[in-house]
């Protein structure tokens, strides 16, 4: 997402930020607080209009993620 050919569909700016956020998913990750689930963010520099899209997420990170808790 480097590379990104991003235009804020409010204010058509081309300057953005890239962040992450992670959110539990279901009713058993809410009670064991794991944040099952991945996003990417991208908001605009000038108007800060924010979009996500859905990331995939390993295993591996939902097991590291329920024993440091």
């Amino acid at each position: 997402m480097e590379n990104l050919n991003y235009e804020c569909p409010k204010c058509h700016n081309k300057r953005y930020k890239i962040g992450q956020m992670r959110a539990t998913g279901g009713t058993l990750s809410k009670i064991f607080d794991v944040q099952n689930q991945k996003f990417t963010s991208v908001t605009c520099q000038r108007c800060t209009y924010t979009e996500f899209y859905k990331t995939k997420t390993s295993a591996l990170s939902n097991v590291f993620d329920f024993f440091t808790n």
